[in-house]
This record gives C-alpha cells, sequence and structure tokens, in this order.
C-alpha cells in the first residue's frame, strides 16, 4: 500500500525541495535534523564504548539528579497527559477528521490496531509480562501489605498502572498532534508541525530543527533501550535452555548484529508491505502463545483474577497515578523512581517514534475513533496478556510449586519468561516460539522507529530513501550495543538501559507539553471555524426563505391583481 502524498503550500517548501547545489545522495535528508543527531548519537556511541568506565558513572549521577529532582515532574505530567487524552476524545472535538471530511480510513481497523500494538508495546509487553508482576509480589512498594493476597493484588494493579491507559495517554498526545497537522493541514510528517498553532512560521527555521533533532535522538535511545532489553531476554532465554554456554555481551552484540539486518530488510519495504505484515504475524503469535499459557495453565484463577485486577485498578486508579511514594518516605520514593518513574520515561522516550508511526497510519479517523482506539483498545489487550503470564507466575508461587523466586529471594527479570513456560507441557518448543515472538517484535520496533526517524530526518518525506532507512536501523543498533557495552553485565545492564530512557525523555517531555497547547489551540481555531460555516449556512437558509415568501406573495399579489381585471372585463 502507497505512503499518503501530502500536499503543501508554496511556503511550505522542504528543506529538500531547498536543497540548492548539493548532490542528490545529500539532497534527501533535512541538513539542520541529521546532521546534530548524527554527530549526537556518534559521540555518544564512541564515548561509551571507549570510555566504559567513564560513561556509567556520569549516567549513573545523570540518573540520581533527576529521579531525585524530578520524580513529581514526570509524575505529575503523565497523569495531566492521561486527562488530557481522554478530554479531547470525549468533548466537542472528537469529530474533527484526522485527513478530508470525506476521507476513509487508509488501514483496515484490525492492521491498524496490529501495527500500532506492536510499535507501542511490543518487545517491552514480552520482556515484563512475567517478571514485572512477580518483582512487585516478591519485592511490593513500602506500605503493601505482608499477606500473599495483598502482594498479589498489588502486583497486578501496579502493573496495570505501568502498561494501561497513562503509556497509551503518551502517545495520544504526540500521535494526535501530528496526525492533525499532517492528514488536516497537510503539514509534511514531523514533529515541528504539530507546534505550529504555537509557534507559527517559526518552526520552519532553526527552532523546528531543534525539535526534530531532540525527537529523533529521544526515538533512536528510547528504540535501543527496548532492542537492549530484547537481547538479554533472547541471551537468557538460549542460555536457560541450554542452547549457548555463554550468553554474555559478545552474544548479545552478535544478536543485535543479526536482528538489526532483519529489521533493515523489513524497513526498506515500507509501511505497507514488511511493517504491516511483521506486525500480524506477531499479533497472531502473541495471541497463540496468550492462549497455550492460558489453557495450558491456572485457567480459572486467570480469569477470577483477570476481573478482580481490573476492578481493584479502576478504584486505585486516581491515588496511583499520583503516588511519588512520599508517604513512605525516602524508601518510598526510591522504590516509585527505580519503577514508575523509569516506565514514565521510557514511554516519553518512545512518544516520537510511536506517536509519528500511528499518526502516519491513522490517516481518515476522527479525534474521538483515534483516541478510543489507541487508548483503550490496547490497554484492554494489554491488562489480558499480564493477566495471563503475570497472573500464572504469581498463582505458581502462592498456590503451585514454586521455583520462579531464587533461593536469595530474587527475580531472574530475563529468564522468568522461559522459567514458567518451562513449567508448561511442551516447555522447550514453547520456549522456542518465544524467542521466534521476542525476535519479531524486537524487527518490528526496530524497523518501525527506524522509518519514523528517517522521515524526520528527512524533512518529512513519507516515502525517505534506501540508503537513510539502513543509516538509522543501523544507528539504533549501534547505540543499543553501546548501552549494553557501557553498563557491564547483570543488573547493571538492566540499570543502564533503564537510565537512558528516563535521560532522553526529560528534554522531549518539554515538547509535548507544547503539543497539548497547539492541539488545543488548532482544535479551537477548527471548531470555531465549524460553527462559523454553521452560522453561516443558517443564515443563507433564512434568507433564501425570506426570498421565497417575497416571491411567493408577490406571485399571489400578481395572480389576485389578474382575477380582479378578469372579473371587471365580464362585467363590462
Amino acid at each position: 500500500m502507497a505512503a499518503p502524498q501530502m500536499t503543501k503550500s508554496p511556503s511550505d517548501t522542504s528543506d529538500q525541495e531547498k536543497s540548492g547545489g548539493r548532490s542528490p545522495f545529500l539532497a534527501t535528508i533535512a541538513p539542520g535534523v541529521f546532521w546534530p543527531s548524527t554527530i549526537i548519537i556518534v559521540v555518544f556511541v564512541l564515548y561509551a564504548t571507549i570510555f566504559k568506565d567513564s560513561a556509567q558513572d556520569v549516567i549513573s549521577t545523570v540518573q540520581e539528579e533527576i529521579i531525585s529532582g524530578l520524580g513529581w515532574y514526570y509524575t505529575a505530567l503523565v497523569s495531566l497527559f492521561v486527562i488530557f487524552a481522554l478530554w479531547v476524545g470525549i468533548g466537542r472535538f472528537g469529530d474533527i477528521k484526522l485527513g478530508k471530511d470525506d476521507e476513509r480510513p487508509e488501514f483496515g481497523m484490525g492492521s491498524w490496531l496490529s501495527m500500532l500494538f506492536a510499535a507501542g508495546m511490543g518487545i517491552g509487553l514480552v520482556f515484563w509480562g512475567v517478571a514485572e508482576p512477580l518483582n512487585h509480589f516478591v519485592s511490593p512498594r513500602p506500605g503493601v501489605g505482608e499477606g500473599a493476597a495483598q502482594r498479589s493484588e498489588f502486583a497486578m494493579v501496579q502493573t496495570f498502572l505501568h502498561w494501561g491507559i497513562h503509556p497509551w495517554a503518551i502517545y495520544v498526545v504526540v500521535g494526535l498532534a501530528v496526525a492533525y497537522a499532517v492528514h488536516r493541514k497537510g503539514r509534511p510528517i514531523s514533529i515541528r508541525w504539530a507546534l505550529e498553532p504555537l509557534f507559527g512560521d517559526r518552526v520552519k527555521g532553526a527552532w523546528g530543527d531543534a525539535i526534530d533533532t531532540v525527537a529523533v535522538v529521544g526515538t533512536v535511545f528510547g528504540v535501543a533501550t527496548s532492542l537492549g532489553f530484547g537481547v538479554l531476554q533472547i541471551s537468557a532465554g538460549l542460555g536457560f535452555q541450554g542452547w549457548v554456554t555463554d550468553p554474555g555481551t559478545s552474544l548479545r552484540v552478535a544478536l543485535i548484529f543479526g536482528i538489526t539486518l532483519l529489521a533493515t530488510i523489513s524497513v526498506v519495504t515500507g509501511v505497507g508491505k514488511g511493517i504491516k505484515w511483521l506486525s500480524n504475524i506477531n499479533m497472531g503469535l502473541a495471541g497463540a502463545l496468550m492462549v497455550f499459557v492460558l489453557v495450558a495453565g491456572p485457567t480459572l484463577f486467570i480469569l477470577n483474577g483477570f476481573v478482580e485486577d481490573i476492578g481493584a485498578y479502576l478504584q486505585n486508579l486516581l491515588a496511583l497515578s499520583f503516588d511519588t511514594g512520599a508517604s513512605q518516605g525516602a524508601e518510598g520514593t526510591s522504590w516509585v523512581s527505580g519503577w514508575t518513574v523509569f516506565y514514565w520515561g521510557w514511554w516519553i522516550s518512545w512518544a516520537p517514534f510511536v506517536g509519528v508511526f500511528i499518526a502516519r497510519i491513522s490517516r481518515g479517523r476522527t479525534v474521538r475513533e483515534f483516541v478510543t482506539g489507541v487508548l483503550l483498545v490496547p490497554t484492554l489487550l494489554t491488562f489480558v496478556w499480564f493477566a495471563i503470564f503475570g497472573g500464572s507466575a504469581i498463582h505458581r508461587e502462592t498456590a503451585g510449586d514454586g521455583g520462579l523466586v531464587g533461593e536469595d529471594g530474587t527475580v531472574g527479570t530475563d529468564s522468568a519468561l522461559f522459567q514458567l513456560l518451562d513449567t508448561l507441557p511442551g516447555g522447550a518448543f514453547v520456549a522456542g516460539v518465544a524467542l521466534l515472538l521476542i525476535v519479531l517484535f524486537f524487527v518490528t520496533s526496530s524497523d518501525s522507529g527506524s522509518y519514523v526517524v528517517d522521515v524526520l530526518a528527512s524533512g518529512g518525506d513519507p516515502e525517505p530513501p534506501t540508503w537513510s532507512r539502513v543509516f538509522w536501523c543501523a544507528a539504533e543498533g549501534a547505540v543499543a550495543i553501546a548501552l549494553l557495552i557501557a553498563s557491564g553485565t547483570g543488573t547493571s545492564s538492566l540499570s543502564t538501559l533503564q537510565t537512558a530512557a528516563i535521560i532522553t525523555a526529560l528534554p522531549f517531555s518539554l515538547v509535548m507539553i507544547g503539543m497539548c497547547l497547539a492541539t488545543v489551540k488548532a482544535f479551537r481555531r477548527e471548531h470555531h471555524a465549524y460553527l462559523a460555516a454553521q452560522r453561516k449556512k443558517q443564515e443563507e437558509r433564512l434568507v433564501d426563505q425570506a426570498v421565497t415568501a417575497i416571491e411567493e406573495g408577490l406571485d399571489g399579489t400578481s395572480s389576485n391583481g389578474d382575477k380582479d381585471s378578469a372579473a371587471d372585463a365580464r362585467t363590462t
């Protein structure tokens, strides 16, 4: 399926059109975005790989400063994004079309949901499906009761918080702003144009370049963080099954090379082919694995727990959304920072990529349809996923044979999924299916992210050239390798990946605040224009009715006059 063609006014000439005497090879890029982004990424990769110890110290220091001083900021901001998304979707702006008034959606509902779900969650869902609820069960937030039932409910509700409407509301903020600018106003696919209602023509110059550069760098690091999670889990799975003897850094680097190659092949084929097909395959394979675990696992416990956990989530949603852990002192804020603040940073770092991508595939949908599809449907599917995998793991620890928690009371986060699958029938085969699923999610995240970064670095061109798609796919792989090398092994790898997500999210969070303001401003203009058009139509109808009444009156007078003349003639 061909990518949509954007219409632009003469004043909106892209950098590609202003390339002047540059070579055709470089004429495809936006220099003010491509070169700064490339320099930042290359410098980081070289620094992280050559000066490993220094890089780890710097990352840790920055993490402590951000978490200790801005945890409250992330918590409040993401909760406000949820309120914003609900208000826009439910309110008077819901009927605005993300496209021309008579335009139909470009992708069917099934493919649309598959692509946005695979891009928005993907590899993280597989990585944390068992590990997160189990971690919360074993090491709950300070203040949670000691009983197994209390810890079990808390584990699922806290997981639902991290993976529910909050991350998808973050995606709504970016996706809606970009989709309106691109499909309704005919702007190029770029973050800068989402802020045009706020900054006007300034988005065409250095301001716009800076905004898109922040988006590109944030996307590369956000996707690289997820790729790091993916290879940690793949290597752990291979080691757990005994298929490799040394699941260390060398294996992880090799995995990144191999899967990045697959992602490159996929991204070269475009959105309508490789990315769409892989997303659909992902959903089918993930659905099959989920049904298997539901049937082979404690089915009745899972179903009862799912209903109960949904109720507990809705009941505690408001309080948890604004919980910074302050009431439990330093221990409480540390726990919230290590989990909730990390997640909010991770989702924000993914927001440019996922937001632009779902904007790209959402042409022809209304604002209400967009918000409903992006906010509610994936959230429900995510809850089902965690209820099945997390519920199965918690049931085994509370009512089964255990074995998923180490003797020291810790959870093997990288290998937790494979430990659970090993307790089910056909463990080795199912583990192989899970590894394939991780690889496919890995590829989908990488190729989708590469496509979006390439579009941004090419000045909003919906069909960027092949060479730059390959370049950005390789860049994401290089950053993922650099993060793993800089972080060492074991838990430090996971910590560094989490830190990278939180750091890269900070500058883009300011852009997102501007997007909210710009979207409200644009939608109000749209609404006022609609009301003005309605008033004009009403006035035209009233004028037409008045003219018709006058004409009918004149016709009636003329007819009566003719009748009187005829009567006089007969009398005479």
